[in-house]
């Protein structure tokens, strides 16, 4: 049986003091993994470097960032943040050099990216995404990246981010917030996204924000339903394995919060994707690389 990779660590789980459970969801969500009895392969990333962040943000905010100087994405400077954040964008790049080493899916178990561009904002601190993509570029290990972001909100930081550092002959970047928000684009959406993923045929590794404030229900969404979302996460596995480009994925948003402040709603749909990635790697044998 195929096992999905995941990056996790404790390290990189935090109590925000917001309304985005977003920081304390990679322990909810794996050990909600764990209990489903999902096969996966728990792999502990190491953190991103100031260097590496500091080749994408200035490094003057990174350093007030990390000393909880300067508010970070959720409004505070909350030192167990700041102690997260080198985890949660080191997640999303050792998934993303796993799967380039490995080829297939990996996951980073992570949220709080695509709002990051100079500054914090909107529960973003670091973009991640575009850090990954950075770091695998001057590593050597891709000389193409895609972005594909399927969150509900415009990604700004990251094209803030690729046009400020001229990243765009390399960085292939889409953000369906940009063009997507109601229900009645849902149809065509899910029609148009084979091709979207095409796109990026030439790409070394996808990272894919497979975000779950696209939900009707979302209190910040939303369009696409349980099963519209399913189908996303089935179209974009399944289009990136037919291409043979291997694909790194993250949470990105959800905001269905209990008020107990469980969020079973939103595990529902990571739990969604995390079975879709599973379905196409037992599918196929594994890739040499």
């Amino acid at each position: 049986m195929r096992t999905l990779p995941v990056f996790y660590t404790p390290r990189m789980v935090a109590s925000s003091n917001s309304m985005s459970p977003s920081a304390a969801k990679p322990s909810a969500v794996v050990a909600s993994w764990r209990a489903l009895q999902l096969p996966l392969e728990i792999i502990e990333p190491a953190p991103v470097t100031l260097d590496e962040l500091a080749a994408v943000h200035d490094r003057a905010y990174v350093e007030a960032i990390l000393a909880c100087r300067e508010p970070n994405g959720f409004g505070n400077c909350s030192p167990e943040v700041a102690a997260s954040l080198v985890y949660t964008s080191g997640s999303m790049l050792a998934a993303a050099q796993h799967a380039v080493a490995h080829g297939g899916i990996a996951c980073a178990p992570c949220s709080g990216f695509h709002h990051a561009g100079y500054r914090a904002g909107g529960f973003c601190t670091f973009n991640g995404l575009v850090v990954a993509a950075c770091a695998l570029r001057a590593g050597g290990h891709a000389r193409r990246v895609g972005i594909l972001d399927c969150d509900m909100h415009y990604g700004d930081g990251t094209d803030e981010l690729i046009e400020a550092g001229d990243l765009g002959d390399w960085i292939v970047h889409f953000t369906a917030g940009a063009e997507y928000q109601h229900p009645h684009q849902a149809d065509a959406f899910l029609a148009r996204l084979p091709a979207i993923a095409r796109s990026m045929h030439d790409c070394d590794v996808v990272l894919y924000q497979a975000g779950a404030d696209p939900h009707v229900d979302d209190p910040l969404g939303g369009w696409l339903t349980t099963a519209e979302l399913r189908r996303r996460d089935e179209i974009v596995f399944e289009t990136f394995a037919a291409l043979d480009v291997p694909v790194a994925w993250n949470f990105a948003g959800g905001y269905q919060v209990e008020r107990d402040g469980s969020i079973p709603k939103v595990l529902e749909i990571h739990e969604n994707t995390a079975r879709a990635a599973l379905a196409v790697l037992g599918s196929r044998p594994a890739m040499a690389r």
